[in-house]
């Protein structure tokens, strides 16, 4: 199946993943052969570009996967539930961005920075990447989990509403022209009542001039999908099935990059300027932590870049074993393309070069 270089296909190349993803391949080190661009029946045949080549779009069908060794699936649960185990049939290696198979015990859930070995064992052929809100966190916290031992997670997440795809982009976008100019956000109900019926909406309530205290499906005892997501999967990174999780997800007047405030607590007391230190050196985050001079991370100054953004590190008032933090990441680059395509070089490195 290879020659040269092993080959790659993107399936989802039209979506707003897709294109990070393209520029992403654009800009990293060409490790790849040829790289086919796929998407659902009515994007196929449209031109994008990719490493400086126009390239045709190709309608997602079994045949696409023949003489493919590494695909990137960048599309809803569904789509690669069904196609993903297809792909893996005809010996390809299927990198999943969704969330289908990222609690399965026989597909691995890999981020490169914290468990890197785990890429190599795949029965099914199958690896997944994590929940954008899980990538915005467990860099920064894994790397603290090597040295002090992490042994529970207290989360808010602030999130960006292209989380919610590009509906969720187009939502903010449309309630913040229907209020801009207004004296709306003053008394009770009145954003509501002004943007009406959120119907159609993937938020539950209006987002502009608001935070919306819920992300994903109803799962069960008040808790969302989201919720439960960020739990199992800091979980099965980090190799710790009885880690203690709670979890608070909300939706922020932001378009892109998610932000968290995190209480870890760990086996052993901290120092914060150990911590500093392992952040500071800690592969794929940057220390951002001098709050006085008003340096700490914001999404807007995080968005488009590629590392986890950590500030506001401090040690918890009244237990010296936790620790507190502020941390931000772009939720299209490393909370979703960068992850995959990572996962997909590491991969790309087991296949013999051949001339």
């Amino acid at each position: 199946m290879t020659a040269c270089r092993p080959s790659l296909a993107v399936v989802g190349a039209t979506g707003a993943i897709g294109g990070v993803m393209l520029q992403i391949l654009s800009q990293h080190a060409d490790v790849w052969g040829e790289v086919k661009l796929i998407a659902s029946p009515r994007s196929a045949g449209r031109k994008l570009v990719v490493r400086g080549e126009e390239s045709e779009v190709l309608e997602l069908t079994e045949d696409v996967f023949d003489d493919v060794d590494v695909a990137l699936f960048l599309v809803p649960d569904e789509v690669s539930a069904q196609w993903a185990p297809i792909a893996a049939a005809k010996g390809t290696v299927v990198i999943d961005d969704s969330a289908a198979f990222r609690l399965d015990a026989d597909v691995p859930l890999v981020v490169p920075e914290i468990n890197p070995h785990a890429v190599r064992i795949r029965p099914r052929g199958i690896v997944a990447s994590p929940n954008c809100t899980t990538l915005a966190l467990i860099v920064a916290v894994g790397a603290l989990h090597a040295e002090f031992g992490v042994r529970e997670l207290v989360v808010s997440s602030y999130q960006a509403v292209s989380g919610a795809g590009r509906e969720g982009v187009a939502a903010l976008r449309e309630q913040l022209s229907m209020v801009a100019g207004t004296e709306l956000g003053t008394k009770p109900g009145d954003v509501r009542r002004a943007l009406g019926d959120t119907e159609g909406s993937p938020f539950a309530a209006p987002v502009a001039l608001n935070v919306v205290p819920w992300a994903g499906t109803e799962a069960g005892d008040g808790w969302s999908s989201e919720e439960l997501a960020i739990r199992e999967e800091c979980r099965k990174v980090l190799d710790l099935p009885g880690l203690r999780v709670a979890a608070t997800c909300v939706y922020v007047p932001v378009v892109a990059t998610h932000s968290m405030s995190v209480h870890a607590r760990f086996e052993n007391e901290i120092a914060v300027d150990r911590a500093h230190e392992i952040l500071a050196t800690a592969p794929g985050v940057v220390l951002y932590d001098s709050p006085a001079a008003g340096d700490f991370p914001t999404p807007s100054d995080v968005v488009g870049t590629d590392p986890t953004w950590v500030g506001r590190v401090r040690r918890s008032l009244d237990d010296p074993r936790g620790l507190e933090l502020f941390v931000c990441g772009d939720n299209l680059r490393k909370g979703a393309a960068l992850n995959v395509a990572q996962i997909a070089e590491s991969v790309a490195a087991e296949f013999p070069q051949r001339s």
